[in-house]
């Protein structure tokens, strides 16, 4: 059985005892989250939302937040002498699928 969720612009497809990485929510460590917008669940039927699907969330245990690898930015004009590095550290909260519920 699994679900697509949406969250922070981008759908996830998660299954129980899942562990993903999704933009940065304003949660602590070892609380419960609960994913509203559920776009669609597998289980005995596939069942699609329009948008969403009525009923259905699914909930997650935070294990915790942290940074991702860096991602270097290098802007760079030929000729005049021109180029800017600067780095990017992406914020995310990392989740366990615990339960998705119909």
């Amino acid at each position: 059985m699994y679900a697509i969720i949406a969250t922070g612009g981008k759908q996830y497809k998660v299954a129980e005892g899942d562990v993903i990485r999704v933009e940065k929510l304003d949660v602590e460590a070892g609380s419960t989250y609960n994913f509203d917008q559920v776009l669609a669940v597998s289980g005995e039927t596939f069942t699609v939302g329009t948008p969403t699907v009525a009923g259905a969330s699914v909930t997650a245990t935070v294990v915790g937040n942290g940074k991702a690898k860096k991602v270097i930015v290098y802007k760079y004009k030929r000729k005049t002498g021109y180029h800017k590095k600067n780095g990017h550290r992406q914020l995310y909260t990392e989740l366990k699928i615990e339960k998705i519920n119909q």
